[in-house]
């Protein structure tokens, strides 16, 4: 009965949790994408005067394809924003481009957890990949040291996305205080924007909250093929 079993609920609620947050996600970004800010000021004219500010002229600032598709690149010092930030002017682009310009000046200062997670990355890409292939490999037969690579490895993934929270946090608290200290947005406007950050952060949480259901599945299958 490997693939008929209660712990099947576990991921039909990861995947309810998901999709209810991404989908408040996408509400949320498209109600504040149609919101103007009181400066004009585009996606792109917002990072690169925050940059500057923060004396980050060597970082670019690039639109990249993709929707939400938004991040900041360590390795080549580069801030890509979508075409739905890069050259709009509403509020819930400036949020987004200001949150990514976060993570470069997390980047300049040295901000630890981001130095550990991206010291993970190799560990979550092989974790993913590999540990539920493990895992079934040991289901199948019956092989526990499988099983526990398996665990492992989900684990490591696992502890990836944790490290990334604080990461995510940090960079959109950072943001707000830009935004705020550079009067860039006006105090209502700085409301919009929390709201598209916040709903942004959600789906981080979301993650974990599925990442835990999938491993407290993996255990109880473990557990249960042990005493088989």
């Amino acid at each position: 009965m490997l693939y008929f079993d209660w712990t099947y609920s576990l991921i039909l609620i990861a995947m309810v949790i998901s999709m209810v947050v991404q989908a408040r996600m996408q509400s949320t970004f498209s109600r504040y994408s149609r919101v103007a800010n009181g400066r004009g000021l585009t996606g792109r004219e917002a990072a690169r005067i925050l940059l500057d500010r923060q004396g980050m002229y060597q970082v670019q600032v690039v639109p990249v394809s993709g929707h939400l598709s938004d991040h900041y690149d360590p390795r080549s010092k580069t801030v890509r924003l979508s075409q739905d930030v890069y050259n709009s002017n509403s509020l819930a682009a400036l949020g987004v481009a200001a949150h990514e310009c976060g993570h470069a000046v997390q980047d300049a200062r040295g901000y630890v957890p981001l130095k550990i997670r991206g010291a993970l990355v190799p560990v979550a890409n092989f974790g993913s990949q590999l540990s539920w292939p493990l895992f079934l490999a040991g289901l199948i037969f019956s092989y526990r040291p499988l099983l526990t690579a398996g665990i492992l490895l989900f684990c490591g993934a696992l502890l990836f996305q944790l490290v990334t929270l604080p990461v995510e946090l940090n960079a959109s608290r950072r943001a707000l205080r830009s935004l705020s200290e550079n009067g860039m947005l006006y105090e209502d406007e700085i409301k919009g924007s929390r709201k598209v950050l916040r709903a942004a952060a959600m789906t981080y949480v979301a993650a974990v909250i599925t990442s835990l259901l999938q491993l407290l599945r993996l255990l109880i299958l473990s557990n249960n093929r042990r005493r088989d």
